[in-house]
């Protein structure tokens, strides 16, 4: 299983492929220097595989990388940070 995690900007969100069939994506805000995650959706088939996962990395390590800060407003991001501490610097 595959997972790759794309930014749609014009859409402004993350978008995430399993095998090259859509699985999900995060929704950002970015504003002022703070990129905010509001909502993330798995599609049924592919929860449990890890592909939100893939996508918080994925869009986290870009905030990092631009040297934004990040809200995470969505439960799933929230969580994550916390279980991945070493990201726990980004946030607003």
């Amino acid at each position: 299983m595959a997972i790759e995690v794309t930014r749609d900007e014009a859409r402004h969100r993350y978008e995430a492929t399993v095998d090259g069939t859509f699985a999900g994506y995060a929704e950002y805000v970015e504003h002022e220097g703070v990129v905010t995650f509001p909502r993330t959706v798995v599609e049924p088939a592919f929860e449990g595989q890890g592909v939100a996962s893939a996508i918080a990395r994925r869009s986290l390590d870009d905030a990092s990388a631009a040297g934004l800060l990040v809200r995470p407003d969505c439960s799933f991001y929230a969580r994550w940070i916390e279980r991945h501490p070493d990201y726990g610097d980004l946030v607003a």
